[in-house]
């Protein structure tokens, strides 16, 4: 019987620039690799993304794939995403992911998994040469939390997060396969677990179960313990499930 290690959330090393990159490379791979296993029927199932099917919530990660390789498209969405915003009363976020779809509605799910595969090195490399100073920049968010971010931290992060749960949604919505290994989705849960730890601030013991799992903790005066499915946890903390307690704890993804 192997004894599981527990982990200080506190320790837990936030993703550096270049392992962020290196991770988001590996998540594009993963994510053709599970929509060239896509049948017609898959393509057109419902999600728990409101609105989208699972075309079309791959449409908005091309979309915001192609951003991130080109500035003139980045500047492009961001321009009409803040007249939607205007128009309709949505958050950015939404304006933004609107405008990612609506753009892409012509692509046919047959051709998504190419496109994606072409653009992935490219949004990878534009992504990685953003400068120190820029990602150190501070930008207003207003969904799914209203506070400031640095730009680097939705370039290295939310980025991540985001196409990372859109593969775990793409998986639950068709019954395709979720591939999970420690070293890679283990460490994007790792992160969001010191990042829910950081925002509550209670002291926890949380054993996460399944491939990308582990034990952590945080503070030496008890508090609650929990165990769960570390995708679900995750699903959790980004409003996808019922939530308590300290699973409350909105984490952006």
């Amino acid at each position: 019987m192997t004894t599981m290690t527990t982990t200080d959330a506190s320790t837990i090393p936030s993703l550096g620039h270049r392992e962020a990159m290196t991770l988001q490379a590996t998540e594009f791979d993963r994510a053709v690799a599970l929509l060239r296993t896509l049948d017609a029927d898959q393509w057109s199932t419902p999600t728990v993304c409101p609105d989208w099917d699972v075309r079309q919530m791959w449409l908005h990660v091309l979309g915001a794939s192609e951003a991130g390789a080109s500035m003139r498209e980045n500047m492009h969405q961001m321009r009409v995403a803040r007249a939607r915003r205007k128009e309709l009363g949505v958050s950015l976020e939404a304006g933004l992911s609107g405008v990612q779809v609506d753009e892409r509605e012509h692509v046919p799910a047959t051709d998504l998994a190419d496109r994606l595969a072409r653009i992935a090195p490219k949004t990878v490399k534009g992504r990685s040469r953003t400068p120190a100073p820029m990602r150190a920049m501070k930008i207003a968010i207003d969904a799914p939390v209203v506070e400031k971010w640095a730009l680097g931290y939705l370039i290295d992060v939310i980025y991540l997060r985001d196409a990372w749960m859109h593969r775990v949604d793409t998986a639950r919505a068709t019954g395709a396969d979720l591939v999970l290994t420690a070293d890679h989705d283990g460490r994007i849960v790792a992160d969001v677990v010191a990042e829910w730890a950081r925002r509550h601030g209670q002291p926890f013991t949380l054993e996460l179960t399944g491939d990308a799992g582990g034990l952590y903790s945080a503070g030496d005066n008890g508090g609650d313990k929990l165990t769960v499915d570390a995708v679900e946890f995750c699903s959790i903390l980004s409003g996808r499930g019922e939530a308590t307690g300290l699973l409350t704890t909105i984490v952006p993804f």
